[in-house]
């Protein structure tokens, strides 16, 4: 009878911590706890686009500065960009998904004459390179830079005001830290601004007003690209505004050529396997960035394109025996640990529903 009271007793015990169990809850995730696992991969995404981005950009330049700098190459830069713009007008007219009863020619037809948003960044980008060229006209390579690298606060500063996005103080730090290791590793260009005349003339402001719309400009184009990417009411896909960036901007490069007389040597001549080169990077470059601002942000496509430029002087010293001294390694140093610091910064930020 013990024994048997005793096995009815845990026999009970038994079912009742089972049926304790069962109606125990569920456990209860918060948003925040069921986006923690995946915040690895978009970072692991948005720092595999960081890394091609800055690897196309210091190829670009290495090669460009080989062409023109050692092998002397006098072909027209625009001439280059304008076979870029056609290789990803052809490029992205393959690449784009047709809808339900659309032929590929009726679809282009249809990209054609709805271009006009991208046309406003093709004439953005247009205007860029002319107060550029105004700016070096004016103002030392130097003086220049210093202005220049304002595009990475311009650039968060629109994102902020246009895109509503709110960013973390650890990455407005990390944002003037890259300032400043940018501006170390280029300090060898101040040396060449210190021989040339300091006097402040009326060009000098021309110069200093023109890379500051300049700057103004690029941070306003980078959001304003981002913006028609994910938030358009259109809905056109990464392939598609492409498409129409390029259509754009082919009329503009021609104006430019035919305003330049195709530089030293004429119109389409002085060509090389170089320069052929260079139109498919420059292409490729163009995808690039389209592809960092659907799965990242344009402050990404900033940090590719600053990161950029020490490995470009890297390879550029080791190649082709450019400059590079302490302070630039410094500098160099400071502009890692800048992107790092951005880049793998854990506090959330307010994101945009991505459209496309």
């Amino acid at each position: 009878k013990k024994m048997s009271k005793a096995l009815k007793h845990r026999r009970s015990n038994s079912s009742e911590s089972f049926d304790s169990e069962i109606q125990k809850p569920a456990p209860k995730y918060s948003l925040k706890t069921m986006n923690a696992s995946s915040n690895y991969s978009i970072s692991s995404t948005k720092l595999a686009v960081l890394l091609i981005l800055c690897f196309q950009n210091s190829v670009f330049t290495v090669l460009r500065r080989y062409s023109q700098g050692i092998l002397k190459e006098k072909y027209s830069s625009y001439e280059v960009l304008l076979v870029g713009e056609v290789i990803k007008l052809v490029f992205s007219s393959f690449m784009i998904d047709l809808p339900p009863r659309n032929t590929r020619m009726s679809r282009l037809c249809y990209l054609v004459r709805n271009c006009l948003k991208m046309g406003v960044l093709a004439g953005i980008y247009g205007a860029m390179n002319i107060l550029s060229f105004v700016a070096l006209k004016n103002i030392g390579a130097g003086t220049f830079t210093i202005f220049a690298q304002c595009k990475i606060l311009t650039t968060a500063s629109f994102s902020a005001i246009m895109l509503k996005r709110s960013y973390s103080w650890a990455k407005w730090r990390a944002l003037l830290q890259l300032m400043v290791g940018v501006l170390l590793f280029s300090a060898h260009l101040f040396d060449d601004d210190a021989d040339e005349a300091t006097e402040v003339t009326a060009a000098t402001f021309l110069g200093i007003f023109a890379v500051i719309t300049e700057v103004t400009l690029s941070g306003f184009a980078s959001i304003y690209f981002e913006k028609v990417i994910k938030m358009d009411s259109e809905q056109l896909g990464i392939w598609e505004r492409n498409f129409q960036l390029a259509w754009t901007s082919i009329p503009i490069y021609i104006m430019f050529i035919v305003y330049n007389g195709g530089g030293e040597v004429g119109i389409g001549r002085g060509w090389s396997f170089v320069a052929v080169l260079l139109s498919l990077l420059g292409a490729t470059g163009g995808l690039l960035v389209a592809l960092s601002i659907k799965y990242g942000d344009s402050i990404l496509k900033t940090l590719a394109t600053t990161g950029a430029i020490i490995l470009s002087s890297l390879l550029d010293h080791y190649l082709l025996f450019g400059p590079l001294t302490f302070v630039m390694v410094l500098g160099g140093i400071n502009v890692v640990i800048a992107i790092c610091n951005y880049t793998f910064d854990a506090t959330p930020v307010e994101t945009i529903q991505d459209k496309v």
